[in-house]
């Protein structure tokens, strides 16, 4: 018999840690190889860690509601293996810091302590505070670094599990202080007349919203914790980037005649159903190959140019809520597997079975509005990254048909392309020319390809 430590694995990039939400099995109950051993929530996504074996779970090291950082062992399997003593592993269970911690490269998350230490003259940040609210080390660090009092944290929503602060919310607080910092009168100004009644000139009054009246047959409803968080990052993007649309008018007819009369033999020889998503995509990724300038994010005062193309692709759940599960490394994939891609990924979603590492690190997204019978929407952008593509319904409409022999009146299959960027480091000739040059191959899709 042999005792296996069970570690908390990596989630993606940029999360530290995730929360216990759920035990699914007992201590002393039987587990088999990859069956769900625990549900846990991160900032990004709910998931369940498997069993690396069959064996028994003799130890919880942790209980629901608890944190754990990425790499810590949770958790002792009692296998039929041979490895290493039941005492090895318990001691380094309680004891011992992952290898894979210590080998990493410092960043504030990985390395910050129980209080967050900055000398900036504030108060060190506890990890815990008296309200019992936690606050991650990578929260501590940037409310420290940016001189956010403990006292001013507790006050700011939090979107997390149990209201937790996540990093986004922080963000989003901090930009939002900064424009009402700016809007704010110098107080270093020499006073002039004094009236008390005015105004400096150029001040922007703070806005205030609007009291929500409720009556007595109205439902009030809590958001659920994804809905927080997507509610945090739209306005956090919206206060980030200036939003330009460019909108394009396309004709997939020969696109749409192709797929009709391919999709059954392309299910038939593949086993996976054709829809027009991955044909768009396919599109796009070769538009994001001459149009590299689209696939960016920004850094500060910093244009960071992707060299993978990852894209993202904008999925309704049940619950209505929204989810952008990663299609990564898209430029290396043909048709079939960009189809076994979506197909895959957009299944998962509705199940909420994604891993968090499966929804991290897009470089550009798609978002298909036409699903709902849309023709065009106005999408906002997903930060970091720096352009957003919403595609609409495809409808039949007449169109005028150029030919050799002249112009002609037609029926042909049209759909409008919209594409949102960040004005800040795309202009109008990059975002609309790469938007128009998704179009032109779309139309020039060739009908008589082989599948």
């Amino acid at each position: 018999m042999a005792q296996v430590e069970i570690r908390m694995p990596k989630l993606g990039e940029s999360v530290m840690e995730a929360t216990i939400t759920s035990w699914l099995i007992e201590e002393g109950g039987v587990i088999e190889a990859d069956d769900a051993l625990v549900e846990i929530a991160t900032d990004k996504v709910d998931s369940e860690v498997p069993a690396p074996e069959s064996g028994k779970l003799i130890k919880r090291l942790f209980n629901e509601g608890d944190t754990v950082k990425i790499g810590d062992v949770f958790a002792i399997l009692e296998t039929e293996s041979q490895g290493a003593t039941g005492a090895d592993a318990a001691h380094a269970a309680h004891n011992a810091e992952s290898a894979d911690q210590k080998e990493e490269t410092f960043t504030p998350a990985a390395q910050a302590p129980t209080a967050a230490v900055v000398d900036n003259g504030k108060a060190p940040i506890p990890s815990r505070s008296d309200s019992g609210r936690f606050y991650s080390p990578l929260v501590r660090t940037i409310a420290q670094t940016e001189g956010i009092s403990l006292n001013e944290l507790e006050a700011i929503d939090g979107t997390g599990l149990e209201g937790r602060l996540t990093k986004e919310d922080l963000m989003g607080y901090l930009a939002h202080k900064s424009s009402a910092q700016v809007a704010a009168p110098s107080a270093a100004a020499p006073p002039s007349a004094p009236n008390p009644t005015s105004k400096p000139a150029g001040t922007i009054p703070e806005a205030k919203l609007p009291a929500v009246s409720v009556s007595g047959e109205d439902e009030i409803v809590e958001m659920d914790r994804m809905r927080k968080m997507i509610a945090a990052n739209m306005v956090l993007s919206k206060h980030t980037s200036a939003h330009v649309t460019s909108f394009v008018e396309a004709d997939v007819t020969n696109l749409v005649r192709w797929r009709e009369a391919n999709k059954t033999a392309f299910q038939q020889k593949y086993g996976e159903k054709l829809t027009f998503t991955p044909m768009i995509l396919e599109a796009v990724v070769q538009a994001i190959k001459e149009f590299p300038g689209i696939n960016a994010s920004v850094d500060g005062d910093r244009i960071i140019y992707k060299k993978r193309i990852n894209v993202g692709m904008a999925a309704a759940l049940p619950s209505g809520n929204l989810i952008v599960p990663v299609i990564k490394q898209a430029d290396q994939m043909n048709l079939l597997g960009l189809a076994k891609a979506v197909n895959d990924l957009s299944a998962r979603a509705r199940i909420n079975k994604l891993k968090p590492d499966e929804i991290a690190d897009g470089t550009y997204t798609v978002s298909n509005v036409g699903t709902f019978g849309n023709v065009m929407g106005t999408p906002i952008i997903s930060q970091p990254q720096v352009a957003v593509l919403a595609v609409g319904a495809i409808r039949k409409k007449p169109a005028v048909i150029e030919t050799p022999e002249g112009d002609l009146i037609g029926i042909r299959h049209m759909m409008f392309l919209s594409h949102s960027y960040d004005h800040r480091v795309v202009d109008g000739a990059l975002g609309g020319s790469f938007v128009k040059r998704v179009a032109d191959l779309l139309e020039a899709f060739d009908p008589n390809r082989i599948i």
